[in-house]
């Protein structure tokens, strides 16, 4: 006899909540990355391309690991066709992005990219059908008035700079198209190992010249904290955090992923407050908190909406 509705979902309770709980744990993984990255006082272009190398290798090992226990093919080409355009665009990403880091403050940066959970809504409508909640999205007015708060009234004696934060914008383009494509390869059923195997490689051909642009004097890093700071990178985002990116995006709405990770900003903050020694003013604290308040109620008004026209429709 087939199952109701109410009787299937306990079993599906726990698979439905693994997409979020990856996400989270991303996210948190990101929060904690901008610390390590601005550890060392190495340009991050640097910590970027050598964190790829690492990284390349651990996936790689793996790869042939799989290949000889298991008989697993290696990736195919069709898979490196659909890999390449997002891996290229993640290496601009992260050789940006980690330089910014080492030219503006960690609040800036968060803040800054708190955005894309508004920016990527309408984007998931237009390249993937997504069904968003447009009334949700008025909130996100809150999200833009909080940024130009944050980004307003900063600390005299900060570390903030306009070029730190023109560099954050550059790189928030980058990542936002690199979901996108993520979310397109994984459509076509390209696996988690496969993408982020594949995506390193490719990753480091877009880095490889910003770096030597940036820091070609300081490319082969000459201390221990350097490294110590790009093994750590290459284990908790080039491995645990993308995975658990790229996992979710096949059972997570690409906006609902940014959506989780609204709380992420106020992490990194805190974080770099008491391992880095950065300041806020207090006159960000009310734009801090209207980034994450239009996030969360984006989330919540969307999750509300989507709801009734379910119920609406049954």
């Amino acid at each position: 006899m087939p199952t109701t509705p109410t009787e299937q979902s306990p079993k599906h309770r726990p698979t439905a909540l693994l997409g979020p709980l990856a996400v989270l744990g991303a996210s948190t993984c990101f929060a904690l990355s901008y610390v390590v990255i601005k550890w060392p006082g190495t340009p991050g272009s640097v910590i970027a391309w050598w964190r790829l190398a690492v990284a390349t290798v651990f996936w790689w090992i793996f790869l042939i690991y799989r290949r000889f226990a298991k008989g697993v093919p290696f990736p195919s080409r069709t898979t490196w066709k659909y890999v390449t355009p997002a891996a290229l665009l993640f290496g601009a990403n992260i050789a940006v992005m980690f330089t910014a880091a080492t030219k503006t403050s960690v609040a800036h940066l968060e803040f800054i990219n708190a955005l894309a959970p508004i920016v990527l809504t309408p984007l998931g409508f237009l390249f993937f059908r997504e069904r968003p909640q447009w009334k949700a999205l008025r909130w996100g007015l809150f999200s833009f008035a909080g940024i130009a708060i944050v980004l307003s009234f900063g600390p005299a004696n900060g570390v903030a700079t306009v070029e730190g934060d023109l560099l954050v914008a550059a790189a928030f383009c980058a990542f936002l198209s690199y979901l996108l494509l993520t979310k397109r390869a994984r459509a076509h059923g390209v696996t988690t190992v496969d993408f982020m195997a594949v995506m390193m490689p490719v990753a480091m051909v877009a880095a490889t010249p910003v770096a030597l642009l940036i820091a070609s004097d300081a490319f082969i890093p000459d201390n221990s904290k350097t490294w110590g700071s790009i093994l750590i990178l290459a284990v908790l985002t080039g491995v645990i955090a993308h995975s658990l990116l790229v996992f979710a995006q096949k059972i997570v709405p690409i906006a609902t992923i940014s959506m989780i990770q609204a709380g992420q900003p106020a992490q990194s903050t805190l974080l770099a407050w008491v391992f880095l020694g950065e300041t806020i003013s207090i006159n960000q604290a009310p734009g801090m908190a209207l980034v994450m308040t239009g996030s969360v109620l984006v989330v919540i008004t969307g999750k509300r909406s989507m709801e009734e026209t379910e119920k609406f429709a049954s």
